[in-house]
């Protein structure tokens, strides 16, 4: 009997443990207006660093640091990547950004989905939506957004790493205008 009663105790702290894990990081996610960081991001083995703004819901500002001068910037509704030699539109919501950029859908999907502890480091929660696999990773001190994965519009792997984050911070007013063709 007190083996039984042992086993229950410890599904019971593992269910606690785990709800009050996603409790955290909705709390920090409800809390946040806007996010600054710099990133390093991996698509298939080509790597790119720079730094972004993202502001919910779904605007997004990145300036890598790369020679020809790339930026990604998204309205809330359609997602510019441009360079000095090249410029592509999309719309947002064709995109997994769509949903990484949407805090309240971002809430949701995470009180619906168990989190998955990586490494005792990192916490994870996986989904797919509208045929686009996203894997969100949350620090499991602070509960802070610390990374994505995601299959890109080509089907590239794209990870993408946070780092130097800053949350809630004086935004220009003008940051996610699209910017013009060259």
């Amino acid at each position: 009997m007190k083996k039984y009663l042992y086993i229950l105790f410890i599904i019971f702290l593992t269910s606690k443990t785990s709800a009050n894990i996603k409790e955290n990081i909705i709390l920090n996610l409800k809390n946040i207006e806007n996010i600054n960081f710099d990133f390093e991001q991996n698509i298939n083995g080509k790597i790119e660093k720079g730094n972004c703004t993202i502001e919910y819901p779904k605007k997004i500002y990145c300036k890598y640091n790369l020679g020809n001068q790339k930026i990604l910037v998204s309205d809330g509704k359609s997602l510019i990547v441009k360079t000095t030699a090249s410029y592509y539109k999309y719309s947002l919501n064709k995109t997994p950004l769509n949903y990484l950029l949407d805090k309240d859908f971002m809430i949701k999907r995470i009180n619906e989905l168990d989190a998955r502890i990586v490494q005792e480091k990192f916490i994870n929660f996986r989904f797919t939506e509208n045929e686009n696999e996203i894997n969100v990773f949350f620090d499991i001190n602070n509960f802070n957004l610390i990374g994505w994965q995601t299959l890109d519009i080509y089907q590239n792997l794209s990870m993408t790493y946070l780092s130097s984050t800053s949350i809630n911070k004086n935004l220009k007013r003008n940051l996610f205008n699209l910017p013009d063709r060259n």
